[in-house]
């Protein structure tokens, strides 16, 4: 006996498939660009985190002391250059009355310049040690997720530190990066060509269960001559997270579909070394014995259980199971679906219980 499977019309998508790898967008290691004592510690490992956000606090009591001292020397260094300005007044006054002589008026000017020159500086000063009190309070430069904390409020932290402070990854949206080999960039730049948008699913390990479905991004500007492979990078919005940094996943890309197809079931499909075929049931026989016929088809392309097939009409109906003891000419009988089979039960216990 053998259950049966009926060949249908439909559309079947025609995809590329290849190993991805999941890469953030961003990632960014947080390091100290100031010398101190870490103080403060604002985030919790493992945390989201959103740009601007404080992360950590470095001691500001000697940046402040810094910024401190060169605003004083900045007001010492402007007091004096007012008071040669107005001296500077009085020279030319002077001159003027034809009292004084032009050299102590140029000897006023240098002076005038020479203390405009130090202000500025000091103004730079100040600007300088504002800059390096503000490097005390770090802010989160991306959102995404911190990695596990690498270093302890109460450590000494220094700029010209190897390991950082520590590590935020960009979740949402992420991308995965994956290889397609040479053969099939052509048709898949022809799409890209016609602005048409692709469609990539990523698949788990076993490729059961689907993660996440995105749009391709972009292609790889060559191909690599050693594995003849060329990468592409899809992104995903990622708003469950199902996609992790550094995941192997399975990348399906959706290059074009086929209308119009004959779908058949992958299991109903049989193989030899030569071909693929199937079993076709005559429809003329109304008899329980059915006669097979074993029939050659063409497999243009598969999509998850069905496949797209030439060689065959919809409609037709083909054998699905049992396949060990069947040849060309063989006789079957049909099993009948579990409904029926339950149904002419019930029939048969309802005639022996009738009186």
């Amino acid at each position: 006996m053998v259950s049966t499977a009926t060949a249908q019309p439909g559309n079947v998508g025609i995809y590329v498939n290849a190993l991805g790898v999941v890469t953030p967008l961003n990632t960014v290691s947080v390091k100290s660009r100031v010398d101190g004592q870490l103080v403060k510690v604002n985030y919790q490992e493992g945390q989201l985190v959103h740009a601007g956000d404080p992360l950590v606090e470095i001691d500001p009591g000697p940046y402040q002391a810094a910024v401190d001292q060169a605003a004083a020397k900045k007001n010492q260094d402007q007091a004096q250059l007012n008071l040669q300005q107005v001296e500077l007044k009085r020279e030319a006054a002077l001159i003027a009355a034809k009292i004084d002589s032009q050299d102590a008026y140029d000897q006023v000017a240098a002076q005038v310049k020479e203390l405009e020159a130090a202000v500025k500086s000091d103004e730079a000063a100040v600007e300088s040690a504002r800059v390096q009190l503000a490097y005390c309070h770090i802010a989160a430069p991306i959102s995404g997720r911190v990695g596990l904390r690498l270093v302890d409020a109460g450590n000494i932290v220094h700029a010209s530190d190897t390991n950082p402070l520590l590590v935020i990854t960009e979740l949402q949206p992420i991308t995965v990066i994956f290889n397609v080999a040479e053969d099939d960039l052509p048709r898949i730049q022809k799409q890209l060509r016609q602005g048409k948008p692709l469609v990539v699913d990523a698949f788990d390990r076993d490729q059961q269960n689907k993660l996440a479905t995105g749009t391709l991004e972009t292609v790889d500007n060559q191909i690599d001559p050693t594995t003849g492979m060329v990468k592409f990078r899809a992104i995903f919005t990622n708003d469950d997270e199902s996609l992790f940094p550094n995941q192997f996943v399975n990348a399906r890309l959706l290059v074009n579909t086929l209308t119009g197809a004959t779908l058949l079931p992958n299991t109903a499909i049989q193989r030899n070394a030569d071909s693929a075929f199937v079993y076709l049931l005559d429809p003329k026989q109304t008899n329980e014995l059915k006669t097979i016929t074993m029939q050659i088809i063409t497999v243009n392309t598969t999509d998850g259980t069905v496949s797209a097939v030439e060689g065959i009409d919809p409609g037709r109906v083909i054998v699905a199971d049992n396949f060990n003891k069947l040849t060309d000419g063989a006789k079957v009988i049909i099993r009948k679906p579990a409904s029926e089979t339950d149904k002419t039960g019930a029939q048969k216990k309802r005639r022996t219980d009738s009186p």
